[in-house]
């Protein structure tokens, strides 16, 4: 039941942050492995991100990938979320004294993470492309002309088979052990201490709200350089035999650490303002399994 109630609050929260991650996915492909100044900027900020999507490629476009998006998030936040409830729930977060332990929060948050989004890697990754795939005028990143994500995860497995369903899964795991150990142990260490500061009733919504809005700010900053790393590995072009094909580029528009840090300038942290607004809104608290709260 724990899996089941954490898996169905995350696709709850999945619905509305949806438009959230298809700009986050579209600012972090933006300028790949090109230098500052020599390519177009069609997504400023997020705010113009939103405009300009919803202007060009309609306004359903902001919820593009929102088939497998809700079923990453099942999949994984019932694993991830689940298992973490589980040994909070069994006092295998605390000390023999009783008191909060972050790193015991922080493993088992990373722990349970890896778990949750390696098998659900195939579906982040059609998800990824389905985000990206945009009209010509304002597109980014390699364009992948998937019809739905049943017929992505078909061909995919066709071309290339199991290998290629789970391509770029290993890179995505450091984003995955950073975020969720970060997210998940900073919930709890925020919810422990309010609750001993007594600013909010012990079963009050509040309480969880603001250790989940902490939680979102935290994981944003900790996750952000992975979560750009790991979007691009998603989405490279694939050679025929299903490798990831780095895409080319002019030389002089390239650096020497464009194939590690994405871009010449702050590239590492693009998409930072949509991601921070999406973890905040999707944060843990949304979970009953770890509000700990009376609806």
């Amino acid at each position: 039941m724990d899996f089941l109630m954490s898996g169905l609050a995350a696709c709850g929260a999945c619905v509305f942050t949806n438009p959230l991650e298809v700009v986050k996915t579209r600012m972090q492909l933006q300028g790949e492995l090109q230098a500052p100044g020599t390519y177009q900027r069609h997504y400023r900020n997020v705010f113009h991100a939103f405009i300009t999507i919803g202007k060009v490629d309609g306004l359903a476009a902001l919820q593009k990938g929102l088939a497998p998006a809700l079923l990453y998030q099942f999949l994984m936040n019932g694993i991830r979320l689940g298992t973490y409830g589980l040994a909070e729930a069994g006092g295998y977060l605390h000390t023999a004294e009783g008191t909060h332990s972050p790193s015991r929060s922080a493993a088992a948050g990373a722990m349970a993470g890896v778990m949750g989004a390696y098998l659900g890697s195939p579906i982040y990754m059609v998800k990824t492309h389905l985000q990206a795939q945009a009209a010509s005028e304002i597109a980014v990143g390699h364009q992948y002309k998937h019809q739905g994500t049943f017929q992505a995860l078909t061909e995919i497995g066709q071309k290339h088979g199991l290998v290629g369903l789970w391509r770029g899964a290993l890179g995505g795991l450091p984003r995955v052990i950073v975020g969720s150990s970060t997210q998940l142990c900073t919930f709890s260490s925020t919810k422990d201490l309010l609750s001993q500061w007594e600013i909010f009733p012990p079963q009050s919504w509040k309480l969880a709200l603001v250790a989940a809005m902490m939680s979102g700010i935290a994981v944003v900053l900790a996750m952000a350089p992975f979560d750009v790393a790991c979007t691009r590995l998603y989405n490279q072009p694939t050679d025929a035999q299903g490798k990831n094909r780095v895409p080319k580029f002019s030389a002089t528009s390239c650096s020497a650490s464009a194939p590690l840090l994405g871009t010449k300038d702050v590239g590492i942290m693009k998409g930072q303002t949509g991601h921070q607004l999406f973890k905040v809104t999707q944060a843990p608290g949304c979970s009953p399994i770890l509000l700990g709260t009376q609806s």
